[in-house]
């Protein structure tokens, strides 16, 4: 139902010029929006679709991660990622780090954070269901053949079971 209402606004917004809403527009929004919900569900029909990622907390949450740690972080492998290209001292290789993160949007969120910060690169994620999600890493100075998460990303993996678990 979230998913149809969505794409009906969203294909509303899109449509309207200012003026009225033409009703062959609106019949076009509510098929349009009727085949995305059905295909959505028929992705991942075991997927439950529920309002958590409305809670106001969680947005003030992740903003704070984001103008927080993340900004803080980011600046500084900027400045590590340039001392090293000066200075010469690259290790890279590929880490394997179990993240223990459950959600998909915590691990989605945890794996654009560490790409997104210079010097390291989310490979591969292997979502296994016994055990939380292993990240694959590429990391650019490998200190540790076994790191722990603190090493190689920082506090991003604490933010993400705050914010999305």
């Amino acid at each position: 139902m979230v998913i149809f209402l969505l794409s009906v606004v969203t294909y509303l917004l899109l449509a309207w010029s200012g003026g009225g809403i033409d009703p062959a527009e609106i019949a076009i929004a509510v098929v349009l929006g009727g085949i995305l919900a059905i295909g959505a569900r028929s992705w991942n029909p075991e997927r439950s679709w529920t309002l958590a990622g409305l809670n106001p907390v969680r947005w003030v949450s992740f903003l704070v991660y984001l103008f927080g740690p993340f900004l803080w972080g980011m600046v500084k492998a900027n400045l590590d990622v340039a001392m090293r290209v000066i200075t010469g001292e690259i290790r890279p290789g590929i880490v394997r780090i179990d993240s223990g993160l459950k959600k998909s949007l915590a691990s989605t969120m945890l794996a654009n954070s560490i790409t997104l910060t210079p010097g390291t690169l989310t490979v591969d994620v292997d979502d296994g269901p016994e055990e939380g999600n292993i990240f694959y890493i590429h990391w650019i100075y490998v200190r540790d053949e076994n790191p722990a998460e603190e090493d190689v990303y920082g506090s991003f993996g604490k933010w993400a079971r705050r914010v999305a678990e």
